[in-house]
């Protein structure tokens, strides 16, 4: 069997809407909502309360000095970190640059060293060049000097009849000048020693002869041509040195025997 309400369910509706507005006007109902709210509000201000004496004590001098000095505080280690990285860092380039300073000395050093010794191999290489070259000239024109000898001793000891034999000694004179020219051009000289004195760094005495006319030791006549390499000796000139008369020697005899009788009777 239906009901009333079945037929009319608007009714039912308004029922329920009239029955919850009398609950919410109910005395216990709006006391309980009304602490609830009250808790909320009391918490909610209770937190703005507590923000704002947060804030409060920020913007106060002391809250500000606080804050000041935990932020020093932060920067100061931050700082200090930093000071004792930079430390380290520019003591180990000091470590570097020292290392770096006495490699530097080591290798200037041994740079001059190098230079130094290079210098003297340079020297002593010319030397010994030089010396090899005088060697070698020296050796090689002493060979070639008994052939100007034997040109001297043709133009000397033979004497042209006619006049085929004066074109042939002209011929192998002018070989003979043209070979003595060469040898000038590379340093070669003839001595020249007649009327000097003896010298045995350059003559050699083959004969000595008695004479009035020369002191004692002078050169008299050149018998073998002596040669000079610039200032090297080739060939030392083979010479006739003048000696005492025999008049000279017996007088200086004589006196030797009247000096050697004095010494005796004294």
């Amino acid at each position: 069997m239906m009901s009333e309400t079945d037929n009319y369910p608007d009714l039912e509706k308004e029922t329920d809407i009239v029955n919850n507005e009398e609950f919410l006007s109910t005395p216990e109902a709006t006391n309980e909502d009304d602490s609830t709210v009250l808790e909320t509000d009391f918490e909610s201000a209770q937190t703005v309360d507590e923000s704002n004496q947060n804030i409060m004590k920020e913007d106060s001098p002391e809250g500000e000095a606080q804050n000041t000095a935990s932020d020093n505080n932060v920067i100061d280690e931050v700082t200090q970190t930093q000071l004792t990285s930079l430390e380290e860092e520019i003591a180990s380039l000091k470590t570097q640059l020292e290392t770096q300073k006495t490699q530097t000395k080591d290798f200037k050093d041994q740079f001059l060293r190098l230079t130094a010794d290079f210098e003297n191999f340079r020297r002593r290489t010319s030397k010994e060049k030089e010396e090899l070259e005088q060697i070698i000239k020296k050796k090689t024109i002493n060979e070639l000097l008994p052939v100007v000898d034997n040109f001297e001793r043709a133009r000397t000891q033979i004497k042209p009849a006619n006049d085929g034999e004066m074109t042939i000694h002209k011929s192998y004179q002018g070989v003979y000048k043209t070979f003595v020219d060469s040898l000038k051009k590379i340093g070669v000289s003839a001595m020249r020693p007649e009327g000097e004195l003896f010298d045995p760094n350059y003559h050699e005495a083959m004969l000595r002869e008695p004479t009035k006319e020369y002191p004692e030791g002078t050169v008299i006549e050149q018998l073998v041509r002596g040669y000079l390499l610039n200032d090297i000796v080739l060939r030392h000139a083979m010479v006739k040195v003048a000696a005492p008369s025999e008049e000279e020697s017996e007088t200086e005899f004589m006196d030797t025997d009247e000096n050697i009788s004095e010494v005796k009777q004294s």
